[in-house]
């Protein structure tokens, strides 16, 4: 498995891409998840691109923005292309958003149909970027559980269409983690890791809760310490080494948590590796 981390969890700190990337090849990250924003404004910098990351043995594995679903298509086109542009800069094969902004049970046939030709056009623009959309499974959209994520992969019917498995968020909806896994697996090309306390702290995963700067952080917790346990989806990927996941950490002490993180995971997914693969066979 290779594992990154997210420039959305220094969102609230002072700190540089530089900075990002020394602590991520200290600790054993294989690269950095950009948000789109960032990627937008490190336009600016010309000589911070793949290349250059490539020098401190990290890669970009997706770009996540937000994407608009319900806008005209010419301008929906137009904004896939330039975060496409975006990732080409930093060698990343995906380019992530959401599937509309309203739960599959609150949106009525019509709606869902545009939400699918909006996802379907940009699958065209990543095509012809060379590139993937990975929507991610999320609440609130139309991939918001396992039978409407999987009607949605149909519905949108493109080559270029992936997922980004959010596994906090498929359990959020229900689904067993595993057998969901198994069901998105022929389109599944990134996964987020993250856990709460419990579900009465689902909340503080609110996109607006988790930008703004005061934010409630109460609940959130390391990976291998809350409600949802990993151990099932970890065996269910150990030993494959094409697995692409990012640790996606919205809370305080960043840095002390990320790499806490990545050891345990590193460890428990040497517990759970095949013998032949433990052993690089």
């Amino acid at each position: 498995m290779k594992v990154s981390i997210c420039t959305i969890s220094f969102r609230h700190q002072l700190t540089s891409l530089k900075e990002i990337a020394t602590f991520a090849r200290a600790n054993g990250f294989d690269g950095i998840e950009l948000w789109g924003v960032h990627a937008r404004n490190l336009a600016k910098t010309p000589l911070l691109n793949a290349e250059w990351l490539a020098t401190q043995g990290l890669s970009v594995p997706m770009v996540s923005d937000y994407l608009p679903t319900d806008e005209d298509e010419r301008l929906v086109r137009a904004r896939a292309a330039r975060l496409c542009e975006h990732a080409i800069r930093w060698g990343a094969p995906l380019i992530r958003t959401f599937a509309g902004a309203r739960g599959s049970l609150d949106v009525a046939a019509d709606e869902r149909g545009a939400i699918v030709d909006r996802l379907r056009a940009i699958c065209e623009v990543a095509e012809a970027h060379g590139l993937r959309l990975a929507v991610e499974t999320h609440p609130r959209t139309l991939a918001d559980c396992l039978a409407s994520t999987r009607r949605l992969a149909e519905e949108v019917d493109h080559a270029a269409f992936a997922i980004n498995f959010d596994a906090l968020h498929v359990w959020e909806g229900g689904d067993d983690v595993v057998a969901a896994h198994r069901a998105l697996k022929p389109w599944i090309r990134h996964h987020h890791f993250k856990n709460v306390r419990g579900r009465a702290d689902l909340g503080v995963f609110d996109p607006a809760n988790v930008y703004a700067a005061n934010g409630r952080r109460e609940g959130m917790t390391p990976l291998f310490s809350g409600a949802l346990d990993y151990a099932p989806l970890l065996e269910e990927l150990a030993g494959d080494p094409a697995v692409q996941a990012s640790l996606e950490w919205f809370g305080d002490d960043v840095v002390e948590t990320l790499a806490r993180d990545r050891l345990d995971l590193q460890a428990r997914l040497a517990a759970a590796a095949p013998l032949g693969a433990a052993q690089g066979g």
